[in-house]
């Protein structure tokens, strides 16, 4: 019986989806889903990634996804970005239909694509779709070098593996070989990046990968 009930929120997720990507095409935006742990760089990727995004003329939008409270998303906001903050109140990870009831507070005839940070960890946002079209792993180089090995759910799910804070790589035991192979073994088409948002280093060459999606 727990594991039908399991199924069916899945099939009413999925179905939640798969409307909302019809929606998202109509209006010819692109949503991207970053997901990774708590502290592994989202928003500092976000924001820099928006600004990359802009000075090719893409024009941006944010869902911050969080337990409580709304410390990114001000963040956001401060920066003249268009931001709605959705507080899940304990769950773990973001659903579709939180999308979809959030969707109406963007004009998206304004913006070219919707930025989607989930909830911090690296399990649950892995399972939901949530309508968008790229999902995006980011993990630190603080983090250590095992979490593909401990998660594979979310590699294997994921578009693409960016690699955040990677100016610190020569302060850790940190063995990119390892990651990079591992990622590859649970997903041969994963993307993998290098990023330090600070400075933008490696941010630039994620932006010349998504460009083709903003020409269909």
């Amino acid at each position: 019986m727990e594991i039908k009930v399991v199924r069916q929120i899945l099939e009413w997720n999925q179905n939640c989806h798969d409307e909302l990507q019809e929606e998202l095409n109509k209006k010819k935006v692109v949503m991207i889903n970053i997901m990774g742990s708590p502290g592994a760089g989202k928003t500092t990727f976000i924001l820099s990634l928006i600004n990359k995004l802009k000075e090719i003329g893409i024009n941006s939008a944010v869902i911050e996804g969080d337990v409580a409270g709304q410390i990114d998303a001000e963040t956001i906001a401060s920066q003249g970005i268009p931001v709605v903050q959705l507080n899940t109140d304990g769950a773990c990870h973001i659903e579709a239909m939180s999308i979809k009831n959030i969707l109406p507070e963007f004009n998206l005839e304004d913006i070219q694509v919707i930025i989607v940070e989930n909830i911090g960890n690296l399990v649950c946002p892995a399972e939901f779709d949530i309508g968008e079209h790229l999902k995006v792993a980011l993990l630190s180089v603080p983090e250590g070098d095992d979490k593909v090995n401990k998660y594979p759910l979310m590699f294997m799910r994921s578009n693409a593996l960016v690699i955040t804070k990677y100016d610190m790589k020569d302060y850790f035991d940190y063995n990119e070989k390892r990651i990079m192979d591992e990622a590859k073994a649970v997903n041969k088409d994963i993307r993998i990046f290098k990023a330090d948002s600070r400075k933008g280093t490696g941010v630039q060459d994620f932006v010349a990968w998504l460009r083709p999606l903003f020409n269909k």
